[in-house]
């Protein structure tokens, strides 16, 4: 008998202990497509991460950004509907340098701010010598139209900040903007 005769004889043997039989089909399927989902997953959870993470250093942590618009730019949004303190009258004054300014100015303030009238009835003379005090101090050449959006967020910052305890002047309008030169 040769070895390869003992060999044929062995296969119709069942297999010892130690050896396993081969899954076939979708038992061997299995466990790669788990893993394959598994790694996909991961990796999807991965990628969403980095991106939030980025995305919130990007912006700062997601605080708001402050932009500085021009008032003159068409992407503006519209303004709000502001109640407005008209009392102040007509303020003539001479400026710094000589000249004469007559000013109507009036000042905007929240609708919904119920006691802002009230606080700027009960100021009206002291605005109104804020008013003249502010235009008395300027020169002719700030006083020019190009200028009168920075006239109108200055008043509106010191009025603010210096005599208004309760309300806040939203807006200032110049219903009259008069400046005459000295001859």
């Amino acid at each position: 008998m040769s070895d390869t005769d003992v060999l044929d004889m062995e296969e119709g043997e069942a297999p010892e202990a130690g050896q396993k039989k081969k899954k076939g089909g979708l038992g061997a399927l299995l466990p790669n497509l788990l893993k394959f989902a598994a790694i996909g997953i991961g990796a999807l959870l991965f990628i969403v991460t980095v991106s939030v993470i980025t995305y919130n250093i990007m912006n700062d942590g997601g605080k708001k950004q402050t932009t500085v618009t021009d008032p003159s730019s068409p992407y503006i949004g519209r303004k709000p509907i502001f109640a407005w303190y008209t009392d102040i009258g007509t303020i003539t004054t001479k400026t710094s340098d000589e000249n004469s300014v007559s000013v109507v100015m009036n000042i905007g303030y929240d609708t919904t701010d119920l006691a802002a009238y009230s606080e700027l009835s009960g100021r009206k003379v002291e605005l109104q010598d804020f008013v003249r005090r502010f235009f008395a101090q300027k020169t002719g050449d700030e006083l020019k139209p190009e200028n009168e959006e920075k006239l109108k967020k200055e008043i509106k910052e010191q009025l603010n900040m210096r005599y208004l305890e309760n309300a806040r002047v939203r807006d200032i309008a110049f219903t009259k903007f008069d400046v005459m030169e000295a001859n």
